[in-house]
């Protein structure tokens, strides 16, 4: 018993995005797919399931059981569900935000053929907590990994015999990301589930493949059980890759020691803010609880803590972009928490913003140019020309041809998205520049570019950073403090160095031990 494709291409037109490919599922073993953003990954997953976009074409034998199947054709789509099953990327995208959980199991239940009281068996199956409650939830209602473990448990009401994940931690820390490797490694063994496992985090898939595929732009450089290509790599790109993953202290994040009380060399912080707290509606605790933090011009402080710490929570509250936010902030010496109308607005050119995802940031009506310069439209600097001036200025500044700024976001990867939301954020030549899970979704390559860019910004700028992540390295390689979160209070801050190396609180030394184990 097998799933197998052969000679696998895609094309757009005349051109060749991937292949050719071959590639096995076999019962209860699991196969790596490995490479950077746009190497091909999620358009073989995508060619597997029947489910290229519109204007992509796929070529090539695909065989179930011995039993041929034209790709793109009944046969095919009858894979989809009962015999293959995907875990998308993102479930909060995938999954309706409008409907409870247990109305989006119970339909797909229904559809297969199941039994609705399988909604409740599967959610414990995938270990929610409180199942029966969670039922009448709606997806916002959960945590990062918990919406992942609710898309698991939806891929798994048609009993498939096979399961794609594509990308299932790439937003999550390491050890909820850990937790959801665990719990499919689970089903793996115990359903003799073939799985699938897409991801540019290399320590992963190592730790859960046993063999593996390594796509660059869309060829297949190398293939081999996953112990003995990571151990003995033969391509340079695999080799590159390893390294990249290995992300060290990036040159410019680093500047004389800053310990919890600031620099004595500077007199005045650029950023204070004081007794944060927020408790959102119907919550059973609060999401900031009296927290208060100090940073200062050309500073790097990270905010770092798993989902649900409090550090989003934190850095929005900052921003004045909660509602409910307790608490008082300072910029300079005007508390931003007393303006309103017109004159935070004034204050807000200030400060510059960097999103998660910058493909769902940036309106894909707009052209670059216009994207990158809104900021001064809408602070009334300059006129249209000048603006466009400076976009392409702004551009060049983040390493992207200024000419690029004629295309639309869709046309660029998420790499070169990211640099174009930085570029944006520099608009306004502020001040501070918040970073909010910046590099998360990005691989490994991408990931040290956009760090080792922030860390050259900050310091050729004089930016404050305040970098939040659930991601240990990334902060070490921008931040010279970091500040510790769990549930909604700061249990640690000091040198980042010196946090990270020898850290003094439990939450920190499990957060630590977490990362060391990937």
């Amino acid at each position: 018993m097998m799933l197998s494709l052969r000679r696998l291409d895609v094309h757009v037109g005349s051109r060749r995005l991937l292949g050719p490919l071959d590639l096995d599922l076999l019962p209860g073993q699991c196969l790596g797919v490995v490479g950077e953003s746009g190497s091909g990954k999620s358009l073989t997953a995508l060619s597997l399931l029947g489910l290229l976009p519109s204007g992509l074409r796929a070529s090539g034998e695909l065989a179930h059981d011995g039993i041929d199947i034209a790709l793109n054709t009944r046969s095919h789509a009858a894979l989809r569900g009962r015999v293959i099953g995907w875990v998308p990327q993102d479930p909060l995208a995938a999954l309706h935000p409008l409907r409870t959980i247990g109305a989006q199991l119970v339909e797909t239940l229904r559809a297969h053929g199941q039994s609705d009281t399988e909604a409740r068996a599967l959610l414990e199956r995938v270990q929610l907590p409180e199942p029966a409650a969670s039922l009448r939830r709606f997806p916002h209602q959960f945590s990062g990994g918990q919406r992942q473990r609710i898309a698991i448990a939806l891929a798994l009401c048609s009993r498939p015999k096979y399961l794609i994940a594509d990308e299932p931690t790439s937003a999550l820390d390491a050890r909820i990301a850990r937790d959801v490797l665990d719990l499919l490694d689970a089903l793996r063994r115990e359903d003799g589930l073939g799985l699938m496992l897409i991801s540019h985090d290399l320590p992963l898939v190592g730790a859960y493949a046993e063999h593996v595929l390594v796509l660059q732009r869309g060829d297949v450089v190398e293939r081999g059980a996953t112990a003995e290509v990571f151990a003995h790599p033969q391509h340079a790109y695999t080799r590159e890759l390893i390294a990249a993953d290995t992300l060290p202290h990036v040159e410019g994040a680093s500047a004389p020691t800053v310990g919890p009380e600031g620099p004595p060399t500077i007199k005045a912080p650029l950023l204070r803010a004081e007794a944060m707290r927020m408790h959102y509606p119907r919550a059973p605790k609060p999401a900031l609880d009296d927290v208060s933090l100090i940073l200062h011009r050309g500073e790097g402080l990270a905010l770092l803590g798993e989902s649900g710490s409090g550090k989003s929570t934190l850095g929005r509250a900052v921003l004045r972009l909660l509602r409910g936010a307790q608490g008082r902030v300072w910029l300079d010496d005007v508390e931003l928490t007393a303006l309103r109308g017109a004159a935070l607005r004034d204050m807000r050119k200030r400060i510059g913003v960097v999103f998660q995802d910058p493909y769902a940031s940036l309106d894909p009506r707009m052209r670059v140019a216009e994207i990158v310069g809104e900021p001064l439209r809408i602070h009334g600097i300059g006129d249209a020309a000048s603006r466009l001036t400076k976009a392409g200025e702004l551009l060049k500044a983040v390493g992207l041809d200024p000419d690029m700024g004629t295309r639309w976001p869709h046309q660029f990867s998420g790499g070169q998205r990211q640099r174009i939301a930085i570029a944006r954020a520099l608009a306004c030549d502020p001040d501070l520049l918040v970073c909010d899970e910046a590099v998360s979704a990005l691989d490994a390559h991408h990931r040290r570019e956009i760090l080792a860019l922030l860390a050259t910004l900050k310091r050729e700028r004089g930016l404050a950073l305040l970098f939040v992540t659930h991601d240990l390295s990334a902060a070490a390689a921008v931040a010279e403090r970091i500040a510790v979160l769990d549930a909604g209070r700061i249990v640690e801050i000091g040198d980042a160095d010196e946090v990270l190396r020898a850290p003094q609180h439990a939450h920190t030394r499990a957060l630590v031990a977490a990362r060391n184990l990937r």
